[in-house]
């Protein structure tokens, strides 16, 4: 799933009929479900609850999925696709948000619990299926933290699978940070590092505070929605995966994910591990860094691949300032620069046992988010300049105090 953007561009219809465009997105349709008694509604509450227990059981999924997660999905609100037809005027072209491996995403208005939404209807012939549907819902019944999307409800009628998302009117990280239009501002470097940071908590709540542990397996800029003031969320949780628990060090499955963001232990292993995330995370922290996609045809064959591209650059770290996005035009702080790029480092090591905890990842990252940029205050650097910074420890020195289990980078002056 690529974003719950909303694109600007209506259809004919809908500016054919503009005065009207608010009251046919908030007014029932003539097709649109009204309140049912309770025990119709309740009835009807069953038997989806069943249609999803029936998925569980067909997609063998019950060893695979916790108690917990399929109680939980019971108690999400579910919606007939009546209703989420009725909430988008039938899947109306001017509510189509963006369109992905899942299927489309439509926005939409809920009239029953007063919301504007953001609705993913599963493409029965698309990449993903039956099962990711399941493993969402199942995922996101279980979780609630700031930095992850919240799911309302879903739809499992007939054939029909459909998701109901929270809509995060800023879209997906990928559509500020690359291929920006011309009225489009470049994200700053204070809001690169607070969604750097709240990524980071979002996925740290998913390693270490859900019971069963989640590796996510998705990671991606695409995948980073934004709400009001950049604030930054995980989505799209059909490819998560529970993590190893016990004596188990990975959990054994097919390879899945984006190329260009999975980790090269499990794209060549298939052995999944916590780590697989933290690599993923450091591909997309190195792209708020550098502006860089993870995988640019575009560009020379030796820059194609992000993080093949930075790691030579890693080695000298009078190569950091020539790595920052030019859309920055120097105004950035070379302290916090150095300092990302080290994090990010560590990040994409190839040895996953080299690679940081993501809670050392968050530590760091609130740091550096708390450390405000000014631009009328700093100097504004130069792309080619390597100007001195006192107090920072050279990136093989902290590489090798994280691996060592220190934190990730000096918290106060040195």
């Amino acid at each position: 799933m690529g974003c719950f953007r909303c694109t600007g561009k209506s259809s004919k219809r809908s500016d054919s009929n503009s005065n009207n465009k608010h009251n046919e997105q908030t007014r029932p349709t003539s097709g649109s479900l009204k309140v049912k008694p309770y025990s119709n509604a309740q009835k009807e509450e069953d038997s989806k609850d069943d249609q999803l227990s029936i998925d569980v059981k067909n997609l063998n999924l019950t060893d695979e999925v916790s108690k917990d997660a399929r109680n939980n999905a019971k108690r999400a609100q579910t919606f007939t696709f009546e209703e989420l037809a009725a909430a988008t005027g039938n899947f109306r072209l001017d509510c189509f948000l963006g369109e992905g491996g899942f299927g489309k995403v439509y926005k939409g208005y809920l009239e029953k619990i007063n919301q504007v939404v953001a609705i993913k209807q599963l493409d029965p012939n698309g990449l993903q299926g039956t099962r990711e549907f399941v493993i969402e819902v199942l995922t996101l019944s279980l979780a609630d933290h700031p930095n992850l999307v919240k799911l309302i409800g879903f739809c499992a009628e007939g054939d029909q699978r459909l998701l109901v998302y929270e809509y995060m009117p800023l879209g997906s990280l990928e559509h500020h940070l690359h291929d920006l239009p011309s009225n489009r501002q470049p994200l700053d470097w204070n809001n690169r590092m607070k969604i750097a940071a709240g990524a980071a908590k979002g996925l740290e709540y998913l390693h270490e505070k859900m019971k069963p542990p989640v590796i996510y397996r998705d990671l991606k800029c695409s995948n980073i929605l934004l709400g009001e003031g950049y604030h930054p969320k995980l989505s799209d949780f059909g490819l998560a995966k529970v993590g190893p628990s016990g004596d188990k060090t990975h959990v054994s499955t097919r390879v899945m994910g984006t190329y260009g963001y999975c980790a090269p232990d499990y794209a060549m292993t298939g052995q999944l591990t916590f780590k697989s995330d933290v690599y993923s995370f450091g591909v997309v922290l190195l792209e708020l860094i550098t502006g860089r996609k993870a995988i640019d045809q575009t560009r020379d064959k030796n820059e194609q691949n992000l993080v093949g591209w930075a790691r030579p650059l890693f080695k000298d770290r009078k190569n950091f300032p020539s790595m920052v996005d030019p859309s920055l035009e120097g105004h950035y702080p070379v302290r916090g620069l150095y300092q990302a790029l080290a994090i990010a480092a560590m990040c994409v090591q190839e040895q996953p046992n080299m690679r940081p905890a993501v809670s050392d990842v968050v530590m760091a990252l609130n740091y550096l988010a708390s450390q405000i940029y000014d631009p009328q205050i700093h100097p504004v650097h130069g792309s080619r300049k390597n100007p001195s910074c006192p107090g920072l420890r050279k990136d093989n020195d902290i590489i090798e105090q994280t691996a060592s289990g220190a934190p990730l980078i000096s918290m106060g002056k040195e």
